[in-house]
Order: C-alpha cells, then structure tokens, then sequence
C-alpha cells in the first residue's frame, strides 16, 4: 500500500537528513484524524513535483515532525491535460474537480458558459472556488499525488477561446459531433485541452468559437453523459493513447 501524502509550502533546500515540520490544519487532520504515530512512514510533496520521504520522529496538537530519508523531484507529467469545465448546479462540480484531479488532470478552469444554471457571482464566487481548490488539494493527497492541479479563476468564453488556440489539441465534447474521440490523434507532449460543456449544452455560438480557435469537437459514444463525469470519461480515454498511461 501506498504512503499518505501530506502537502507542505515548501521543500526547498531539504536534504536526507535534515527535519520537516508540518503544522496547521494539515498537521492537526494526521494527528488528530488520522492518528499518526511516531515511527510512522509519511510522504511530504510541495504540490510541485518534490517530495521528501521518512518517518515521523514526533507529533504535537497540531504539529508533527518528519526525518528525512530521501528527497526526489519529479518533472510534470507530459502531455498536461487542462479541463475546462463549466459550472455545474449543486456539488457536483466538486465531483467534478475530485475526480479529475484523481484522473491526473494539470488543471481545472471553470468555466461559466451561456448555458450553466450555476453562476457565480460576488461572495458566491469567492466560496465556490475556494471550494473547488479545497476539493482539489484533497483528492490530490488522495492519489498520491506530487504535482497538484491548478484550479484557475473563473472564466469567461473569451478567456476559454485563448486556451483553446494556444493548446498543442484541443477537442470539445459535443454530443452533436460526428468525430469519435477515439479516432483524435494524440500528442504526446505540450498541452491538451478538454472543453465541457454545462448540462443544457452548448450553443452553437460556443462551438463556433472554439472550432475557429482551432478546437475540435468529438463525441464519446451513444451515452449522454452528466457534465460532471464527462470530463473524466474523456480524459481518461485520452490519457489511455499517451506515454503517461502506455
């Protein structure tokens, strides 16, 4: 069984060796939830591709201390799939992050699209995104993650149709699409980036744009999916045809 991963701020200049501490909430949920032991092995990741391994040499009300036995970085994961996903009602866009964040996912833009019956406005926004990072800063814990996802800033169509000309591909899903996903050739470096769209679907105005900025639009199967499982079905059949899952 895989070691739990712990996130700290920072692992910079840590040699094998030397002390960790980790303290606050992260602490408080090992020691207090988890019960964590002295002796314990633990993984401790920066999010940013550094991790650090060793067990745990002490433990406080909300503190606990790491002896470092090896440090390791990592470079990020190529092809980087961003996920631009439109804001669905309720939690399921936290289903949503949680579930592409465990799939591998680069990063998370939402996305608030003519069609999404969510919107996020003022202190909506400000909760709702805190939220989304939360549950992303979690599931990647959950998956032993050492990069962890970025949840970007709410966005708008303009904002989607820039991501979308700069990717390496781009592929949007639309259930009116004739091209299977399947038949997209891949990269296996740069960015890929995955459009979902709301629950209501996309307009054709949409469409237009993000096949202008060179996007294009594919079709999983005969199912419709929710919105909030889309992304992940998609990412995961892309991920299937890369190096990163070969």
């Amino acid at each position: 069984m895989t070691l739990p991963v712990h996130l700290v701020p920072d692992l910079a200049g840590i040699v094998a060796g030397t002390e960790v501490t980790v303290e606050g909430d992260e602490a408080h949920h090992a020691v207090a939830v988890r019960r964590l032991r002295v002796g314990e092995q633990v993984v401790l990741t920066d999010g940013a591709g550094t991790a650090v391994q060793g067990p745990v040499a002490s433990t406080g009300k909300r503190v606990f201390v790491v002896t470092v036995e090896w440090v390791r970085t990592d470079d990020a994961p190529a092809p980087a799939v961003v996920v631009v996903q439109a804001i669905p009602k309720g939690d399921r866009g936290e289903l949503a992050v949680e579930v592409l964040t465990e799939v591998g996912v680069a990063e998370i833009v939402p996305w608030a699209a003519s069609r999404s019956v969510a919107v996020w406005k003022g202190e909506r926004a400000t909760k709702s995104l805190a939220r989304w990072r939360a549950t992303a800063r979690e599931a990647a814990k959950q998956a032993r993650r050492w990069w962890f996802p970025e949840v970007s800033d709410l966005a708008a169509t303009a904002d989607v149709v820039e991501l979308v000309a700069g990717a390496d591909l781009a592929v949007v899903l639309h259930e009116e699409a004739s091209l299977p996903l399947a038949s997209v050739e891949i990269t296996n470096t740069g960015r890929i980036v995955v459009v979902v769209g709301p629950e209501g679907g996309l307009t054709p105005e949409e469409v237009e744009a993000f096949t202008a900025a060179g996007a294009v639009p594919v079709r999983l199967g005969a199912e419709v999916l929710r919105t909030s499982t889309a992304g992940v079905a998609a990412v995961a059949a892309l991920l299937s045809r890369t190096s990163r899952w070969g």
